[in-house]
């Protein structure tokens, strides 16, 4: 599923928290690693007041030795990999470079060079996640992990499924995750309560009402998700909720069960195709503490771009 798998890599040591995730991915799919860094020719670069040939080369020797360190490493785990050095703003660099290259997988880092900030993820993985259309796995810079690229293992994923088959397209993975790693997998379904008017008091008769549509809900899950146990191979477990709000229960869930990779799809039952993700995910991407594995269940073409990306490129820009 993830022959070719890209990693950005900008010198940081928050960039590097990728290296144990892109082994342990690439050794459970036999894949491809390519690292690429991107020398930034914008004039929002750091040193472009100092921009000259020679600096230029300077710059990109240490680029190429770092990377090829990088490689090396990687290599001796037995991962195949190769590097690249692209030259632009590094956000669009990495989405052409994914694009152009049939990348199956791209690994970001929340944050890199630009350091830790209140925001969930940096401006620049921000831009990557919402237009490089193809499976993401976003790993948390400010979370605490081992700088060693090999020994990392997913004990405990969690799966949120919602009934629909773009849900269960992420199954493969979770069973190549199994086989490589002894991995235990959380499949969870949430349950959401039928809106009622809420202008006045539910009655009685609407409370029963929501009772029995619950209930029923619940029969048909637990036979749901029967099915989809007998699909997994190895230790997996399987949590019923029912909350107003799936996010919310989620999230919550997450946090109890000390899950390490949450793994779902980029669209639910629910969600509006032309966008690259649904809301569930989003919420995940922008308020998630935990490593998120996105499989994109929708090809490139089928996902449509915004009206911003739209007059950009009628004025000649990205």
């Amino acid at each position: 599923m993830f022959k070719r798998i890209l990693a950005p890599m900008d010198r940081s040591s928050l960039a590097e928290c990728v290296l144990p995730h892109t082994v342990a991915i690439a050794r459970a799919f036999e894949s491809h690693v390519t690292l690429v860094h991107v020398m930034d020719s914008s004039s929002s670069a750091t040193w472009h007041r100092a921009l000259d040939p020679l600096n230029w080369q300077i710059k990109k020797a240490e680029a190429e030795f770092y990377l090829r360190e990088l490689t090396l490493r990687l290599q001796e785990l037995g991962v195949r990999t190769d590097k690249h050095i692209l030259e632009g703003q590094a956000a669009e660099q990495v989405v052409e470079f994914s694009g152009a290259h049939n990348i199956q997988l791209v690994i970001v880092s929340s944050h890199g060079q630009s350091g830790l900030s209140g925001w969930n993820v940096s401006s620049v993985v921000q831009k990557i996640i919402l237009r490089v259309h193809t499976s993401l796995l976003i790993v948390r810079a400010y979370r605490p992990t081992s700088t060693e690229a090999t020994g990392l293992r997913y004990r405990r994923v969690l799966i949120p499924v919602d009934g629909s088959h773009r849900a269960e397209c992420v199954l493969p993975v979770a069973r190549a995750l199994a086989h490589s790693q002894e991995t235990e997998i959380l499949l969870a379904h949430v349950i959401q309560r039928p809106a009622i008017p809420r202008r006045t008091r539910p009655t009685r008769e609407d409370l029963e009402l929501v009772d029995r549509i619950v209930g029923r809900n619940r029969t048909e899950t637990i036979q749901y998700l029967d099915e989809l146990q007998s699909q997994l191979s190895g230790k997996v477990e399987t949590r019923i909720l029912v909350s107003d709000q799936a996010a919310v229960a989620l999230h919550e869930l997450a946090d109890q069960e000390k899950v390490d990779l949450i793994l779902l799809s980029a669209h639910g039952c629910s969600a509006l195709s032309q966008w690259p993700f649904g809301s569930v995910v989003s919420s995940f991407i922008n308020y998630g503490t935990t490593p998120l594995l996105i499989i994109q269940d929708l090809p490139p073409n089928k996902i449509e771009p915004t009206r911003a990306e739209v007059a950009a490129r009628e004025h000649g820009r990205r």
